[in-house]
Protein backbone atom coordinates (compact mmCIF):
# COMPACT_ATOMS: atom_id res chain seq x y z
CA UNK A 1 0.00 0.00 0.00
CA UNK A 2 1.17 3.73 -0.83
CA UNK A 3 -0.10 6.67 0.90
CA UNK A 4 -1.43 9.93 -0.60
CA UNK A 5 2.76 11.57 -0.36
CA UNK A 6 4.07 8.28 -2.21
CA UNK A 7 5.29 6.95 0.96
CA UNK A 8 5.13 2.75 1.18
CA UNK A 9 3.21 1.76 4.03
CA UNK A 10 4.14 -2.02 3.62
CA UNK A 11 1.57 -5.33 3.10
CA UNK A 12 -1.33 -4.19 4.86
CA UNK A 13 -5.36 -6.45 5.14
CA UNK A 14 -7.76 -4.71 2.94
CA UNK A 15 -9.94 -3.47 5.95
CA UNK A 16 -6.98 -1.96 7.28
CA UNK A 17 -6.12 -0.10 4.04
CA UNK A 18 -9.96 1.40 3.54
CA UNK A 19 -9.82 2.12 7.10
CA UNK A 20 -6.96 4.40 7.16
CA UNK A 21 -8.01 5.84 3.75
CA UNK A 22 -11.77 6.41 5.59
CA UNK A 23 -9.87 8.33 8.31
CA UNK A 24 -7.86 10.67 6.21
CA UNK A 25 -11.11 11.18 4.27
CA UNK A 26 -9.50 10.01 0.66
CA UNK A 27 -10.16 7.00 -1.44
CA UNK A 28 -8.32 3.61 -1.49
CA UNK A 29 -7.63 2.86 -5.54
CA UNK A 30 -5.94 -0.15 -6.79
CA UNK A 31 -3.10 1.10 -9.15
CA UNK A 32 -1.92 -2.36 -9.88
CA UNK A 33 -3.98 -5.58 -9.83
CA UNK A 34 -1.76 -7.77 -11.50
CA UNK A 35 1.26 -7.52 -9.01
CA UNK A 36 1.75 -9.92 -6.28
CA UNK A 37 0.22 -8.34 -3.83
CA UNK A 38 -1.49 -6.06 -5.70
CA UNK A 39 -0.70 -2.58 -5.21
CA UNK A 40 -3.07 0.28 -3.35
CA UNK A 41 -2.93 3.81 -3.29
CA UNK A 42 -4.59 6.39 -1.19
CA UNK A 43 -5.37 9.59 -3.38
CA UNK A 44 -8.72 12.04 -4.02
CA UNK A 45 -10.23 9.88 -7.14
CA UNK A 46 -12.20 12.19 -8.63
CA UNK A 47 -9.24 14.73 -8.58
CA UNK A 48 -6.87 11.79 -10.12
CA UNK A 49 -9.33 11.52 -12.94
CA UNK A 50 -9.32 15.32 -13.61
CA UNK A 51 -5.96 15.22 -13.66
CA UNK A 52 -6.08 12.30 -16.09
CA UNK A 53 -8.62 13.75 -18.56
CA UNK A 54 -6.65 17.09 -18.04
CA UNK A 55 -3.25 14.94 -19.50
CA UNK A 56 -5.45 13.38 -21.97
CA UNK A 57 -6.50 16.81 -23.60
CA UNK A 58 -2.70 18.40 -23.30
CA UNK A 59 -2.32 15.87 -25.12
CA UNK A 60 -5.07 15.69 -28.10
CA UNK A 61 -4.37 19.16 -28.44
CA UNK A 62 -0.43 18.87 -29.10
CA UNK A 63 -1.30 16.49 -31.87
CA UNK A 64 -0.84 17.41 -35.19
CA UNK A 65 -3.41 15.86 -37.91
CA UNK A 66 -1.71 15.51 -41.21
CA UNK A 67 -3.73 15.88 -44.31
CA UNK A 68 -2.96 14.58 -47.44
CA UNK A 69 -3.63 17.18 -50.71
CA UNK A 70 -3.23 16.19 -54.28
CA UNK A 71 -1.40 18.31 -56.87
CA UNK A 72 -2.85 16.85 -60.56
CA UNK A 73 -0.58 17.46 -63.92
CA UNK A 74 -1.21 16.66 -66.66
CA UNK A 75 2.42 14.83 -69.10
CA UNK A 76 2.57 17.91 -71.48
CA UNK A 77 1.80 21.08 -69.04
CA UNK A 78 2.84 24.43 -69.61
CA UNK A 79 5.74 25.90 -67.50
CA UNK A 80 3.73 28.62 -66.33
CA UNK A 81 1.06 26.27 -65.32
CA UNK A 82 3.58 23.89 -63.80
CA UNK A 83 4.47 26.36 -61.75
CA UNK A 84 0.83 27.36 -60.18
CA UNK A 85 0.77 23.92 -59.69
CA UNK A 86 4.33 23.95 -57.49
CA UNK A 87 3.58 26.81 -55.69
CA UNK A 88 0.09 25.16 -54.16
CA UNK A 89 2.38 22.02 -53.56
CA UNK A 90 4.97 24.41 -51.95
CA UNK A 91 1.77 25.94 -49.81
CA UNK A 92 0.89 22.73 -48.55
CA UNK A 93 3.85 21.25 -47.52
CA UNK A 94 4.95 24.53 -45.80
CA UNK A 95 1.17 24.18 -43.40
CA UNK A 96 2.41 20.55 -42.66
CA UNK A 97 0.46 18.44 -44.83
CA UNK A 98 1.35 15.53 -47.31
CA UNK A 99 1.03 16.33 -50.91
CA UNK A 100 0.37 13.61 -53.43
CA UNK A 101 1.62 14.73 -56.87
CA UNK A 102 -1.02 12.77 -59.77
CA UNK A 103 0.51 12.52 -63.30
CA UNK A 104 -3.06 11.72 -65.49
CA UNK A 105 -2.66 10.35 -68.87
CA UNK A 106 -5.01 10.34 -71.76
CA UNK A 107 -4.96 7.83 -74.78
CA UNK A 108 -1.44 7.04 -76.11
CA UNK A 109 0.28 9.22 -73.41
CA UNK A 110 0.58 6.80 -71.09
CA UNK A 111 3.19 4.85 -73.40
CA UNK A 112 5.53 7.70 -72.73
CA UNK A 113 4.92 7.12 -69.16
CA UNK A 114 8.79 8.46 -68.73
CA UNK A 115 7.57 12.36 -69.14
CA UNK A 116 5.12 12.02 -65.97
CA UNK A 117 8.35 10.76 -64.25
CA UNK A 118 10.59 13.56 -65.28
CA UNK A 119 7.37 16.03 -64.30
CA UNK A 120 7.42 14.43 -61.28
CA UNK A 121 11.11 14.49 -60.15
CA UNK A 122 11.13 18.19 -61.42
CA UNK A 123 8.62 19.21 -58.47
CA UNK A 124 10.53 17.13 -56.20
CA UNK A 125 13.52 18.83 -56.78
CA UNK A 126 11.59 22.39 -56.65
CA UNK A 127 10.64 21.85 -53.23
CA UNK A 128 13.67 19.87 -51.56
CA UNK A 129 15.12 21.84 -49.30
CA UNK A 130 11.13 21.58 -47.65
CA UNK A 131 10.51 18.49 -48.62
CA UNK A 132 11.17 14.67 -48.85
CA UNK A 133 9.65 12.05 -51.55
CA UNK A 134 7.71 9.93 -49.11
CA UNK A 135 6.86 7.37 -51.93
CA UNK A 136 8.64 7.70 -55.30
CA UNK A 137 6.65 7.78 -58.55
CA UNK A 138 4.98 4.79 -59.74
CA UNK A 139 2.30 4.14 -62.64
CA UNK A 140 -0.88 2.93 -60.81
CA UNK A 141 -3.45 2.43 -64.05
CA UNK A 142 -3.60 5.90 -66.18
CA UNK A 143 -1.97 7.34 -63.23
CA UNK A 144 1.18 8.47 -62.26
CA UNK A 145 1.36 9.20 -58.38
CA UNK A 146 3.81 10.32 -56.04
CA UNK A 147 3.96 11.22 -52.18
CA UNK A 148 5.50 14.43 -51.16
CA UNK A 149 6.01 14.49 -47.07
CA UNK A 150 7.05 17.91 -45.00
CA UNK A 151 11.04 17.52 -44.01
CA UNK A 152 11.01 17.80 -39.75
CA UNK A 153 13.29 20.06 -38.85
Amino acid sequence: MVDEDGEQLGIVPPKEALRIAMEKGLDLVEVAPNAKPPVCRIMDYGKYKYEQSKKEREARKNQRIINIKEVKLRPNIEDNDFMTKARNAIKFLENGDKVKVTIMFRGREITHSELGKELCLRLADLVKDIAKIEKEPKVEGRNMTMVLAPKND
